[in-house]
């Protein structure tokens, strides 16, 4: 009923005069830190495995313990990706790359919550390390069958669906989930490289032996493991993104000859001088073109101006009201890309913006050509910032999308944990089928997941608080992981 209520007050009135009554009351310094201490605080709900003694989400207790078992390895650990209790190799892997390059472009902007982000990232690298060193030429890529998963509504503390482990290996090769874990350790050995050089050591070096493994077996882990990773994480884009995008992350950490040099001979074929207009835990490409920019804006390596004049076409999709402009928006603002899940896209493609000014502003350039409109780097910082507003609470719903986040925000996520008593409140277990109950419930959920992320409104700013309604009320960490950046750019 309120989204009937908002779309109809949005026809009524002018454009303008409605995007100022919810734009008058702006956000200070002190919210955007209140926010990005939430949001990593986010990630904490999503742990999986034996919790440490300074976990903050009471509710949630040690889970799946003895993941890995099932072939003899110890793959204790890592993240539910969003509001199952499924462990999948990609999205964690991006997740965990993102979270790495919130700290090495805006941690100087996170003040105390730099050890906790750097926690964030620490969970899942420790995990990433097992699942990379279990076996020789094999990267563990899954936790736990989603068909099966999906079939039951329970807390990860009492989940008995089987918890099976999936692989790729020479002879069923993975290069796109495995491309994407290189870049993961590499991203992360930066971020560990002053805190704990000796951690950050191994990072490099795992990361460096995952990445020759991704490139000499090449495929797709779609095709090699068909159905437990399809249709929740295939890989549309293939996997020559990520392999660029992870030789791309091991130049970064290691500045060595051996990967520009890869970058010189495969950057075409991986898509690099394509024009792409999004970036996701799938396709890598627009994210890669931003992050070899870098690489001649603040170095001046001449072979990789050809990425700072995509990362001009990439920034310049996304401004609204120049002639180059590709996104679509919603009446109330919001880049929206797909219906499932699009606040990802949104995060994503702010961090971006908000990557690409600094690296501008770090070589003194006033603008960029969109077309015939001149954008500064403090433009692109302005519509980065009208993202990260809109998601915290400055749209037509005055809704914030981040849980626990202001006084309205979404009570019904579509998350298992949050949705169902915790262990704390009811000892006692609650079974496959039982746990359904709650999903069906109009109760709101009895734990808050702090900081989470959901999927966001429809494209015409209207949102349904349902937790049946997976595509608009299920948070996820890759929605997470680059709004984190953001927000410490906010705070600082």
């Amino acid at each position: 009923m309120a989204g009937v209520q908002i779309s109809a007050w949005l026809s009524i009135c002018v454009s303008f005069m409605c995007l100022a009554s919810w734009s008058s009351n702006a956000f200070t310094s002190q919210d955007y830190v209140a926010a990005l201490e939430k949001s990593i605080l986010f990630f904490e709900g999503q742990r999986s495995g034996k919790l440490p003694s300074g976990q903050r989400l009471k509710w949630r207790a040690a889970s799946a313990l003895s993941d890995g078992s099932a072939d003899h390895v110890d793959l204790v650990g890592g993240y539910y990706d969003a509001g199952d209790n499924v462990k999948f190799g990609l999205p964690m892997a991006f997740t965990t790359t993102m979270l790495a390059w919130s700290v090495i472009e805006f941690g100087s902007s996170m003040g105390s919550q730099a050890d906790h982000a750097r926690d964030a990232v620490k969970w899942s690298t420790d995990y990433l390390l097992k699942a990379a060193t279990a076996a020789p030429d094999t990267l563990y890529v899954q936790v736990a069958d989603p068909n099966k998963d999906h079939q039951c509504w329970e807390r990860p503390e009492d989940m008995d669906t089987p918890r099976g482990v999936y692989k790729v290996t020479a002879q069923n090769p993975g290069s796109d989930v495995a491309g994407e874990t290189a870049a993961a350790l590499a991203a992360a050995s930066i971020v560990f490289r002053d805190a704990d050089p000796s951690y950050s050591s191994k990072l490099l070096q795992t990361s460096k032996k995952v990445f020759e493994f991704a490139d000499k077996h090449r495929g797709s882990y779609s095709d090699s493991l068909g159905s437990v990773v399809c249709p929740f994480y295939c890989s549309y884009s293939g996997y020559q993104d990520e392999l660029l995008w992870g030789a791309s992350w091991l130049y970064r950490a290691s500045q060595e000859e051996t990967y520009r040099s890869y970058i010189q001979t495969n950057g075409q074929t991986a898509g690099a001088t394509d024009d792409d207009y999004s970036f996701s835990w799938d396709d890598k490409r627009a994210g890669t073109k931003i992050l070899l920019s870098q690489e001649f804006l603040e170095k001046d390596t001449q072979e990789f101006e050809v990425y700072k004049a995509h990362s001009d076409n990439f920034v310049c999709s996304l401004m609204p009201g120049t002639p180059t402009s590709q996104a679509q928006y919603t009446p109330g603002g919001l880049l929206y890309k797909l219906s499932g899940s699009n606040l990802q896209y949104v995060t994503s493609s702010t961090f971006l913006m908000l990557t690409y000014a600094k690296y501008l502003e770090s070589k003194g350039a006033a603008s960029i050509s969109c077309g015939s409109a001149a954008v500064t780097p403090d433009k692109l910082i302005a519509q980065a910032k009208s993202q990260v507003d809109y998601i915290l609470g400055q749209n037509p719903a005055k809704m914030s999308y981040m849980v626990g986040f202001g006084a309205n925000y979404p009570k019904h996520i579509h998350h298992r944990g949050s949705s169902l008593p915790s262990v704390r409140d009811h000892p006692d277990r609650i079974g496959c089928n039982d746990g359904f109950r709650y999903l069906y419930s109009s109760s709101p959920n009895p734990n808050v997941l702090v900081g989470a992320v959901v999927g966001g409104p429809d494209s015409n700013d209207r949102f349904a608080d349902d937790r049946n309604n997976y595509q608009q009320s299920e948070p996820a960490t890759y929605i997470n992981a680059p709004f984190v950046g953001a927000l410490a750019y906010f705070s600082g």
